[in-house]
């Protein structure tokens, strides 16, 4: 596993409270939903590049290729989440994603993603457009490395 991030190295972060059906079992919340969580932030953090394009998601956007969590300690409902979420890396086709879920302060899970910028109409992978960068390179605390 890689360095562990801390508050300082987010620009963004999207808060939400967990609900009493994010429980399992056990009493702590469900593994799955942290892929929600990051959903959630990823979502919210593009929001306004997603607003200001009305062919994304037809035309062109990013999708999903690939999703891990690393989890860090138990989180029990009722919670408020503060959800840090960047981009790490920007490639030609692809974004490295990287998401802190923290609990009164402590680090409670680490999410890794990539992300795919498609060209929906043709069903393949596109270059990340100059606007796409531009809006991550402004939302950055920490520049993400680029390739």
């Amino acid at each position: 596993m890689s360095e562990r991030p801390t508050q300082d190295d987010f620009g963004y972060f999207h808060e939400l409270a967990t609900r009493w059906s994010d429980c399992d079992m056990l009493g702590h919340i469900n593994n799955a939903r942290y892929f929600t969580f990051d959903e959630s932030a990823r979502l919210d953090y593009f929001d306004a590049l997603i607003r200001g394009d009305e062919g994304f998601w037809k035309r062109s956007g990013f999708i999903l290729a690939r999703i891990e969590c690393d989890f860090i300690s138990q989180v029990h409902h009722p919670a408020q989440l503060k959800f840090g979420f960047r981009v790490r890396r920007i490639g030609r086709s692809s974004m490295n994603t990287e998401g802190g879920m923290f609990v009164d302060g402590r680090l409670a899970a680490v999410t890794r993603g990539v992300l795919v910028w498609f060209d929906y109409e043709r069903n393949c992978s596109a270059p990340v457009p100059d606007a796409a960068r531009r809006f991550i390179r402004a939302r950055e605390k920490v520049a993400p490395e680029e390739s």
